[in-house]
């Protein structure tokens, strides 16, 4: 036999494509050439599969070996062909059973010992093999627990390229090896702790976390230091309900594709939350690497919160960044190895001092900073991204007298929470939208046209110049969620009268 075939799968963004792995062998000067549009990293699986081949206890074929990936027209990356390509050099040297190995789906790298090492990205990786009819999948017995999530594979993990050459038919003698871990320590998500009953007074912010929480809606906090708006942030995603099964499997896929995912607890059922120091570069929000760029904070973010504490301290390239998946929940980012899709429907908490020195709030007698300084710090975050916040309100500082009126809890607020996501399903059923955020202005508008009078103080602020026809699509958004909260039907001038004060008054610190 001088063609072996395998299949592996490669990933561009969170799409797998199922890759034909092909080796033929060739009575010519020894050398290996791999051909298929390998990336730097893929085009050194070379050495690693001889180093590996040949520390299993194996000859290597003194012939010339060409391997193929196909179809060669798609970029491929990552040291997650290794084990298909050694399979399938083996097969065509007849070493193992080429019906075996063409068979199975191979994912994994290689150590020069050969051990076989995790890698990221096997949960839509294997989804898309099985999707495309190939459930039998071979992977590093580390990344076996992540890949048994997906339904219908049927996994095999291994410790070794010895023990799959022994499954495979081949005649090889399987030493005892320690499985090679994944390492998960320096990529570990943050997990929001506290409780919303720790926020001491802030009625009118809490009302506002609380508003934004029920509809999926965008918040501005704006305030001085020590005023709770990093706290009322972090108890954010606490109020939200778990993950469904289709989103669970689209995050969990996107923090396995970044390294991020313990599969040890099964699907992520929590939504994300990501809080990127203002430190950040734009790729490590939005994503970004060498070859097929890697998932950023925002689409680790995905069905979560995405919270940029001190926002006006942000590069203004990082906050520009954001508009395209504020608008269209999810990233396209195109590098000259390819373009990859990510999700990216997150929650935007942003939270902003009003002026460099903290103090400009009431009446601004403590700031010691000019207008000019004030209006530049602001400024910072531009009107196109402001004007895609729902919700925008102050957060004044608190004093004496709240400290001994505690809150509600975060499991109160959550059940109201809850209760208005379930009625906004009921209400959207059948339509691509689940959460009021989500819905387009057009749709609110049809809905709320037998009720002329309710879109009368929108269309005056709208004439105004106080709202721009988008603004005046998110007080209606806002002011659904309202009434949802309130268990009504439909918005009435109170719920709109409340989105507009939820909408506007936190742009007083502009």
């Amino acid at each position: 036999m001088v063609l072996g075939r395998t299949r592996a799968v490669a990933l561009v963004g969170l799409r797998g494509h199922v890759v034909d792995v092909e080796a033929h062998l060739a009575s010519a000067l020894p050398a290996f050439a791999l051909v298929g549009l390998p990336d730097a990293s893929l085009t050194e699986a070379r050495d690693r599969v001889r180093a590996a081949v040949g520390s299993t206890g194996l000859t290597w074929p003194n012939r010339r070996i060409t391997v193929n990936l196909s179809p060669a027209a798609l970029p491929k990356s990552g040291p997650g062909f290794d084990l298909a390509v050694a399979v399938s050099v083996l097969a065509a040297a007849g070493m193992v059973d080429a019906e075996a190995a063409a068979r199975a789906v191979h994912l994994g790298e290689l150590g020069l010992d050969g051990r076989l090492r995790p890698v990221r990205g096997v949960l839509p990786a294997v989804a898309a093999a099985v999707a495309a009819g190939q459930p039998d999948v071979v992977v590093p017995v580390a990344d076996a627990a992540e890949a048994a999530l997906v339904p219908g594979a049927r996994v095999t993990g291994c410790r070794s390229l010895a023990e799959v050459v022994r499954r495979h038919g081949g005649a090889v003698e399987v030493p005892e090896v320690v499985a090679v871990s994944p390492d998960r320590g320096a990529a570990r998500r943050r997990e929001p702790v506290g409780d919303l009953a720790d926020v001491l007074g802030q009625p009118e912010a809490r009302t506002a976390v609380e508003v934004a929480a029920a509809g999926a809606h965008h918040l501005l906090l704006v305030g001085p230091p020590g005023a709770g708006k990093t706290m009322l942030a972090s108890r954010l995603p606490g109020l939200l309900p778990d993950l469904g099964e289709a989103d669970a499997v689209e995050v969990t896929a996107v923090h396995s594709v970044a390294g991020t995912f313990d599969p040890s607890g099964g699907l992520l059922r929590r939504p994300p939350f990501e809080d990127p120091h203002h430190t950040a570069t734009p790729a490590s929000i939005i994503g970004g690497g060498s070859g097929t760029p890697r998932p950023g904070a925002a689409s680790r973010a995905h069905r979560g919160v995405l919270f940029m504490d001190e926002a006006p301290e942000f590069p203004a390239a990082v906050l520009q960044t954001l508009r395209q998946p504020l608008e269209h929940g999810e990233l396209v980012i195109h590098r000259s190895g390819g373009a990859a899709r990510y999700p990216a429907r997150f929650q935007l908490v942003l939270a902003a001092n009003p002026c460099p020195c903290g103090r400009a709030t009431g009446a601004g007698l403590g700031c010691d900073c000019t207008s000019l300084e004030r209006r530049r710090y602001f400024g910072r975050i531009s009107g196109p991204l402001l004007d895609r916040v729902d919700v925008q309100v102050e957060v004044p500082p608190v004093g004496r007298a709240h400290l001994a009126a505690p809150g509600e809890s975060t499991a109160t607020v959550a059940a109201r929470v809850a209760a208005a996501r379930v009625a906004q399903t009921a209400r959207w059923a059948g339509t691509p939208w689940r959460a009021n955020a989500e819905v387009p202005g057009r749709e609110l508008r049809d809905r709320l046209r037998a009720r002329p009078r309710l879109l009368t103080d929108v269309d005056d602020a709208v004439d105004a110049g106080w709202l721009t026809l988008r603004g005046a699509d998110r007080v209606l958004r806002v002011a659904w969620t309202v009434a949802d909260l309130a268990g009504i039907d439909a918005p009435t001038r109170a719920e709109v009268g409340l989105a507009m004060a939820l909408r506007t008054r936190g742009q007083a610190g502009t």
